[in-house]
């Protein structure tokens, strides 16, 4: 269903930083890094699409998070959304809500929300039963 999401960075260096600690910590490996655009791009280890990508936007103009906007993340596990929420906190990101179950979603639902530097919302989540 999805080719691709592209999230807007204002000053790529940090933000290639920040999301190349994250994708690593959610199991994407680093597709493309062309600094000169700037844009990078990650992919899952097994498949091709979607693809992940940052850059300046093409434009030219700042990038500007839209409000009501969100990109949603998978994680293989619950603990992989609380160390990726933890790694983005540490990494300068601001908590726009902690690790934890959200029953009213569904009953395994159990998600984390950041906003990077830029303002983009992210969310990290894992809709599998706790393993034992």
């Amino acid at each position: 269903m999805i080719s691709h999401i592209f999230i807007g960075v204002n000053d790529f260096e940090p933000a290639f930083a920040f999301y190349s600690a994250l994708m690593q910590t959610l199991g994407h490996r680093l597709k493309f890094c062309e600094r000169d655009k700037p844009w990078a791009g990650w992919m899952a280890a097994d498949a091709p699409r979607p693809l992940f990508i940052v850059g300046q936007p093409y434009d030219g103009n700042a990038a500007q998070a839209g409000n009501g906007q969100m990109v949603a993340l998978l994680a293989r596990d619950r603990q992989t959304v609380d160390r990726a929420h933890a790694l983005a906190i540490a990494n300068g990101a601001t908590c726009e809500g902690p690790p934890g179950l959200r029953p009213h979603y569904h009953a395994d639902y159990y998600g984390a929300y950041f906003r990077d530097a830029d303002g983009n919302k992210l969310c990290i989540c894992c809709h599998d039963p706790a393993l034992d």
